[in-house]
């Protein structure tokens, strides 16, 4: 139990107060009963700063056409789905897919009231921001309360504009975004001696994504082992629970939804589905975990914000499930700094930084370095990531093919099947059947094609320009004709 503050009544005759520290930060005995105070108001700014940073940054990005029919568009078929009161699909992946066969995450029905007020992919865009901004509080005021105020003002915004945190607000929109906060808060309580809060804060993870599970798992461990005898068998519930839940999602859940039977992403593993022999096992396994040798670069990038010292905490190892699938995968975005893979790391690289800290017991001076270079870090890093866009002119400025691509989209009627290029499925998922050009599994024959023939090389997919010259060509040589030829936009109109 945590001593309560200076300022509470007189403690009875068997307990003693802890004594205040030199160095006027406070004691991590009165950690627990300032837990229940408000936040400071400087906490609020910050978070409200960083939600303003994330849903601009987001916002931007969709406007200038910049946001991907995988994943934005899928994940909004998903909330339309729930929307409209049936279980997730997505024309996206393929007609009508259920998307519970694809991944476990029943939380996007949380969304459905806001979709309901505001259909458009924004909705999803702004809610990400919202959850993300908010995971900083309860990291905020941990390190508020036993490190200063100095330290929860950097700790903040060091977090909240660390680069793998930039790197997945800025690359559409994933159901890791609920799992932010739920991690932030539950690593928070561990830290400070609340091991049932944790695991209360963990369990809801289970239904953010099947991968989750493992990583309750962990956390009831840590709980388990920090609380007392009493509190073991929650920790120890609360692990069962999360193998368990994982378990239940993998094996029967989504197989079970999936048109294929199985669980998809076994093949990230299993490589081409023959099977591994045990010597590549024993390889993936370990030398294969830190080769090649973006594995390692990726894991100095992770640790690199906390000066390292988030390996000093017990905390670190609720990132260890997630570090073990990266880098047992076979898929290679899965192993860098890219996209949102990294996302749900960083509250948890924070909460065992701001615990090392906490543990450490450093004099002022030492604390105060430690800050800053964090802080220095960040610094260095932003400029190399999502949150870095917001500071080139390039960014902001006006693109007249815009303004075209959504009038040519216009000519397209609510209600229809339409399958066109990868940036421009996210603008017409809220009233249209859209699938992607060019992807094997979209739906055929669709009423509407809508293909924008100046992407650059680098950025097209999943067809390349001469493949997709060809593919137009035959879309015409089907009875579709141009109804529009527009600054590279052609829209194919199917005769009737």
């Amino acid at each position: 139990m945590h001593a309560p503050p200076a300022d509470t009544p007189a403690l009875p005759p068997q307990q003693s107060a802890a004594p205040a520290r030199t160095d006027g930060r406070p004691t991590p005995a009165a950690t627990a009963s300032a837990g229940r105070s408000e936040p400071p108001w400087w906490t609020w700014a910050v978070v409200s700063g960083l939600l303003l940073l994330y849903a601009t940054l987001s916002l931007r990005t969709h406007e200038r056409l910049q946001s991907h029919s995988f994943d934005l568009a899928i994940f909004e078929q998903a909330v339309r789905s729930y929307a409209a009161g049936h279980l997730p699909v997505s024309e996206v992946k393929g007609p009508g897919f259920p998307l519970l066969g694809d991944h476990f995450s029943p939380v996007l029905a949380l969304l459905a009231p806001a979709y309901w007020i505001w259909p458009s992919a924004r909705t999803l865009l702004v809610a990400q921001a919202a959850l993300v901004a908010v995971s900083a509080l309860p990291l905020m005021r941990w390190a508020h309360r036993a490190l200063g105020t100095a330290a929860g003002v950097v700790v903040g915004l060091a977090y909240g504009l660390s680069w793998g945190i930039a790197s997945g607000v800025g690359f559409d929109f994933h159901e890791w975004a609920f799992a932010v906060p739920l991690l932030a808060c539950s690593l928070a309580a561990l830290g400070q001696g609340r091991p049932r809060a944790a695991v209360l804060w963990a369990l809801p993870l289970l239904l953010v994504k099947e991968d989750m599970g493992l990583t309750v798992a962990v956390i009831g461990l840590l709980a388990a082992w920090r609380a007392g005898k009493g509190g073991r068998r929650l920790g120890i519930a609360a692990a069962v629970a999360g193998v368990a839940g994982a378990a239940l999602a993998v094996v029967v859940v989504l197989p079970a939804f999936n048109p294929g039977g199985g669980y998809f992403y076994v093949g990230y593993v299993d490589g081409d589905g023959s099977g591994r022999s045990l010597g590549q096992l024993l390889y993936a396994a370990t030398i294969g975990l830190v080769t090649p040798e973006v594995k390692v670069t990726t894991l100095v990038m992770l640790l690199a914000p906390t000066l390292f010292l988030a390996v000093r905490s017990p905390l670190v190892l609720v990132a260890v499930p997630t570090l073990l699938w990266r880098g047992f995968s076979e898929y290679e975005s899965h192993w860098g700094t890219g996209f949102h893979y990294s996302l749900i790391l960083m509250p948890i690289l924070f909460a065992a930084f701001v615990d090392a800290l906490q543990r450490r017991g450093t004099t002022t001076a030492g604390l105060r370095r430690h800050l800053l270079g964090a802080a220095g870090v960040c610094v260095l890093l932003l400029p190399s990531h999502s949150l870095g866009q917001l500071f080139q002119p390039l960014f902001w400025k006006a693109d007249p093919r815009v303004a075209v691509a959504h009038r040519v989209m216009d000519r397209i009627p609510d209600g229809a099947t339409v399958q066109a290029s990868d940036r421009l499925v996210p603008h017409l998922v809220h009233r249209t059947s859209v699938s992607l050009f060019g992807w094997p599994d979209s739906r055929p024959n669709p009423e509407w094609i809508l293909v924008d023939t100046r992407v650059a090389p680098e950025l097209r997919w999943p067809l390349d320009a001469l493949d997709e010259a060809v593919a137009l060509a035959e879309a015409r040589s089907r009875g579709y004709r141009t109804v529009a030829n527009e600054s590279g936009f052609v829209l194919l109109s199917r005769t009737r």
